[in-house]
């Protein structure tokens, strides 16, 4: 975070206002509002029939959303660090790519994104985000086995098995599925030897999904562990903190001879 420079008031209120999360400051309200109003937004997303009172919620959360995004924007410095460079690069960031996407009129679907401003402002977001880091490695190399696998079967069911796919994406489908083990059955393999590899392909796969699930479990564990030792330690401070005014205050009180 850049250094607020002195005089620089109106910037400075808006940075606090938006990014200085504290339960007990209008930040707080601020982070609720507009959780509240990115919910409201995606409302008329659940319902297939037009109501007239969409086009005002449409518009309205849209206006609040945009000026919430030009506020960060206005403050990019402060959040990133990087003086006026930090103009440029905030634009490109993981937060006002999605913010800035979940904003474009060009269809429904692109207001699902508004969904994640609702994250960002939840802490057991920032808990997903501390396990993934634990485990991004482990996730990482078994999504390149788990991808390996599927094209290497679809290769081989495409070519082996003529009759059962029209092209390859049909192969990938099912190759997909199969490692899943979802297994639709609206594409399977009619040869002995597709067989025992759909069959290979459903074993593989329960070991795929069991890999990585334990390793989450260990990280979420870790990290409820880690946040309790973090209580815990908050709570002996202010017990000790509050055991020492108190010596403090009845010390004074018997030298004023107040209390005996």
């Amino acid at each position: 975070m850049a250094k607020i420079q002195k005089g620089d008031c109106v910037r400075e209120k808006i940075y606090y206002l938006i990014l200085k999360s504290n339960k007990r400051s209008i930040n707080y309200i601020y982070d609720v509002f507009i959780s509240a109003i990115s919910i409201l937004s995606i409302v008329p997303l659940m319902f297939k029939s037009y109501h007239s009172s969409f086009k005002l919620i449409e518009n309205t959360t849209v206006a609040i959303l945009i000026i919430d995004y030009i506020l960060r924007f206005i403050v990019s410095d402060y959040i990133i660090g990087r003086k006026g460079l930090s103009f440029l690069i905030y634009p490109f960031t993981l937060g006002a790519v999605i913010d800035l996407i979940s904003l474009l009129p060009f269809g429904k679907v692109f207001r699902v994104f508004r969904i994640f401003k609702v994250l960002r402002y939840m802490d057991f977001f920032l808990y997903i985000i501390n396990i993934y880091r634990g485990v991004k490695n482990v996730l990482g190399a078994v999504l390149v086995i788990a991808i390996s696998y599927i094209f290497i079967t679809a290769l081989f069911m495409f070519n082996g098995e003529g009759t059962s796919f029209n092209n390859f994406f049909e192969a990938l489908y099912w190759a997909t599925t199969a490692l899943t083990t979802v297994g639709y059955g609206d594409i399977y393999p009619k040869t002995m030897a597709g067989r025992i590899i759909s069959m290979v392909t459903s074993i593989f796969g329960i070991t795929i999904i069991a890999l990585p699930s334990g390793v989450i479990t260990a990280s979420i564990i870790k990290e409820i562990n880690k946040g309790k030792s973090w209580k815990m330690y908050i709570k002996g401070v202010y017990y000790r903190k509050f055991t020492l005014e108190k010596g403090i205050i009845l010390w004074m009180l018997r030298k004023l001879f107040i209390i005996s």
